[in-house]
């Protein structure tokens, strides 16, 4: 832009930002559910799902009381679906898609069915790739992949079908595209923006999702058991969260004005890239950066306390007071995520020798809380979430920063479908809230009396 229409837009930005801002007070006078929560910071209810659960604490006589973390996927305590698949020794993300399609346990003959119907449908389209990824690729992957949903709709025979085995039929294909997407989306940026060699590998139809990904995203192809068993475990644990979380939700109410399945799920892929969602863990990494570089011995508790008070004082990072990693809006005692991908990561630090590093995590995770309630006073408990792990996982996998956030949409797409579908099967009605206009009513002022 010239530097006239940038001061244009300097003075209108001004403009914008100035006619905006609104009394905090209001919000009580008002009693506006600010981000759809109640007083007592639990959800405002505006559905109802049979297709997960997440579970923090108890209501007793109208009190929060906190219970350790479930994540219920169908009923199912996602431990039990983990601790068998680990038994089989089987991948069970795929077993973890299909329950929450079909609201019930594959038996081994479906399971084996429907992963060579995913596997079956990992390619892309004729041209896709050249024309929807290689001709405009995107410095954010996210960008991309939300593109690519969105450009799918002119690749379907009858993308406005909405009917429910059309629609199962555009998820399932989804599905099973979003790795290779995203990997190849990756490959455009590292071409494209990083002046590095692309490589460009066909997906395998009888690979694992966490295998194929891996596959795709790597010069060589090459990876171990154990790193793929510990993506597939990463999958299996961000596949689903209910569906209050935003980009659930998104998928809701976009999906309530009865449009077609590519706009809800790009949609939720734009939610999901927000940093105050799916983009978290690259926040946790980039204050892990900052933490290891001014901690001098990441064993010495004092120390580590001493930088985390600074964080908290808004006196180190950047300067925001807040502790990425820690807390979340229904766990309490513990994020059942956070738990299974730590101890599931411990074993593979040790063996990439990483050791060290993973207990800096373990003490942030320990610490952290005591000096946030040291400096906020609040009794509420906080505990780590996902996203302090998260991170730290793809890192020792040698996935990009990148495509982290991205990782989370490949697997968090089996449940944008399930509530797709639960939305056009149930729903039936436009999500319609409310807002309350605080702005008065003026008389028209005719162009030429300004």
């Amino acid at each position: 832009m010239s530097d006239n229409e940038n001061l244009f837009i300097g003075r209108l930005s001004i403009l914008a930002e100035r006619n905006d801002p609104i009394d905090p007070a209001l919000y009580g006078k008002y009693d506006v559910k600010r981000g759809l929560r109640n007083a007592n910071g639990t959800g405002v209810l505006v559905g109802l799902t049979s297709i997960g659960d997440v579970v923090g604490y108890e209501m007793q006589d109208g009190q929060k009381v906190a219970v350790p973390g479930r994540l219920i996927y169908r009923g199912y305590n996602i431990e039990d679906l983990i601790n068998d698949a680990e038994k089989q020794n089987q991948f069970a993300y795929e077993q973890c898609v299909y329950l929450l399609l079909f609201g019930e346990l594959p038996t081994q003959e479906a399971l084996d069915n429907f992963r060579t119907l995913l596997g079956a449908k990992r390619t892309l389209p004729e041209n896709f790739t050249e024309d929807m990824i290689m001709k405009a690729p995107s410095s954010d992957i996210m960008n991309k992949l939300a593109r690519g949903v969105l450009a799918s709709y002119s690749y379907d025979p009858n993308p406005e079908d909405r009917s429910i085995p059309n629609i199962l039929r555009q998820c399932l294909e989804l599905i099973s595209r979003f790795p290779t997407i995203a990997a190849y989306a990756y490959q455009a940026k590292r071409r494209y923006f990083e002046g590095k060699s692309m490589y460009i590998h066909n997906p395998l139809p009888n690979l694992s999702t966490a295998e194929d990904f891996l596959r795709l995203i790597r010069n060589d192809k090459q990876y171990t058991d154990e790193e793929a068993k510990l993506l597939d475990l990463a999958l299996i644990l961000h596949a689903e969260h209910g569906g209050g979380n935003n980009s659930s939700l998104t998928v809701h109410v976009v999906s309530s004005a009865d449009t077609d399945t590519y706009s809800s799920i790009a949609a939720a892929v734009g939610s999901l890239k927000g940093r105050r969602h799916g983009g978290a863990n690259i926040q946790v990494m980039e204050m892990m950066d900052d933490i290891k570089n001014h901690v001098r011995d990441w064993s010495n508790e004092d120390e580590v306390r001493r930088y985390l008070q600074k964080i908290v004082n808004k006196d180190a990072f950047n300067h925001t007071g807040l502790i990425y990693g820690l807390g979340h809006a229904v766990y309490t005692i513990n994020d059942p995520r956070a738990s299974l991908l730590r101890d599931k990561a411990a074993h593979l630090a040790e063996e990439k020798g990483l050791g060290e590093e993973f207990n800096l995590y373990r003490l942030i995770e320990k610490i952290g809380p005591e000096v946030l309630y040291e400096k906020l006073g609040d009794r509420k408990k906080i505990c780590a979430n996902v996203d302090l792990y998260s991170g730290f996982v793809y890192s020792m996998l040698n996935i990009p920063r990148e495509l982290f956030t991205p990782l989370f949409a490949v697997s968090r797409i089996a449940g944008w479908s399930a509530h797709r579908i639960e939305e056009i099967v149930a729903g039936g009605r436009i999500y319609r809230p409310a807002y309350q206009s605080i702005c008065k009513e003026r008389p028209y002022i005719p162009l030429d009396q300004r």
